[in-house]
């Protein structure tokens, strides 16, 4: 069970991480993944909150948190590229259903940062598709109040 705990909080750190960072060093090193590159419905691939920045935060953090668990840097590492791949793949479907970067798409901002990171270490933490998804949904719900108290809290742009 604590293992599946610690999951969540890996989860958890590296969404969370590219957020703090973010709000530290404001522009400073906030270089776009998609490079603004358009794709062919002429809106940006990912937009302007994927950053390089950010998925170095989130990989760092997590795979220093991961250590701090016992659960290696490797983990935490592995944790933290997924949550950002999935990050990424939520902005580029955002992207080309015409949503502006930071609109509120439930499910759709929560899912795919936390299943791909969750299913890359199934096997290895014996989780099962019960578990996968509980913590998925874990996740969703603690986003979706985590992003408001970081809102009122001024260190989120907007309350979802």
């Amino acid at each position: 069970m604590w293992e599946k705990a610690e999951l969540l909080l890996l989860v958890i750190c590296a969404n969370g991480a590219p957020i703090l960072l973010d709000k530290a060093l404001g522009p400073r090193m906030n270089f776009p993944l998609d490079g603004a590159l358009k794709a062919w419905d002429g809106r940006r691939l990912l937009g302007e909150s994927a950053t390089a920045r950010g998925v170095m935060a989130a990989v760092i953090a997590t795979a220093a948190l991961a250590t701090l668990l016992g659960q290696g840097p490797r983990t935490g590492a592995v944790v933290g590229l997924l949550s950002m791949c999935g990050d990424a793949f939520s902005s580029f479907v955002k992207r080309r259903l015409g949503l502006a970067p930071g609109e509120k798409a439930t499910g759709l901002d929560q899912v795919p940062e936390s299943l791909l990171p969750l299913l890359a270490v199934a096997e290895r933490y014996g989780l099962t598709w019960t578990d996968v998804a509980l913590l998925v949904l874990a996740f969703a719900l603690f986003d979706m109040v985590a992003s408001r108290v970081l809102y009122r809290l001024n260190l989120r742009k907007r309350p979802h």
